[in-house]
């Protein structure tokens, strides 16, 4: 099998990246219009003033994870035959990061706002707190401690 030019190289990994945006995207946009249609449910107005902030804080969240999500397509328009793949993917990667961030805190908040409306607050910290450790396992621990196992994962080795 013939090796893949740079060029090649960088034209995979943007279509793999934008796979995974597309993943993302989905699940933030949800979660934002769940978010959005809160404040107008019968319920809403039985929150508290912590519960509000926590609710501002995912509102706003979901937000950012929303337009970092996106912004590499507004990247890509702009760019668009210009020959600038490179800095197309590397730009997409640090917006995907950062959209992946916001999303966590989005969810988390999420998780303390219902789980503090229905139950004691002590017990929605410590369950939004495992989710936050949830989250962090599958998105960070363990592909961060898999980057150095083995030598199976030598063709990914060029991969951004």
């Amino acid at each position: 099998m013939s090796r893949e030019t740079e060029k090649q190289r960088w034209q995979r990994n943007f279509a793999d990246l934008l796979q995974e945006l597309r993943v993302a995207q989905t699940g933030v946009q949800i979660l934002f219009a769940f978010l959005l249609t809160l404040p107008f449910s019968a319920g809403f107005t039985r929150t508290t003033a912590f519960q509000k902030d926590v609710y501002v804080v995912a509102l706003l969240a979901a937000a950012a994870a929303t337009a970092m999500i996106i912004s590499p397509v507004a990247f890509h328009r702009a760019l668009f035959r210009q020959g600038r793949k490179p800095e197309l993917v590397r730009f997409a990667h640090r917006m995907a990061s950062g959209g992946l961030t916001f999303m966590l805190i989005a969810m988390v908040s999420s998780v303390l706002l219902i789980t503090d409306f229905i139950l004691d607050r002590p017990i929605a910290f410590v369950l939004s707190a495992l989710t936050g450790l949830w989250f962090l396992t599958f998105w960070a621990i363990l592909p961060f401690s898999r980057r150095n196992w083995g030598e199976d994962d030598l063709d990914d080795e060029d991969d951004v």
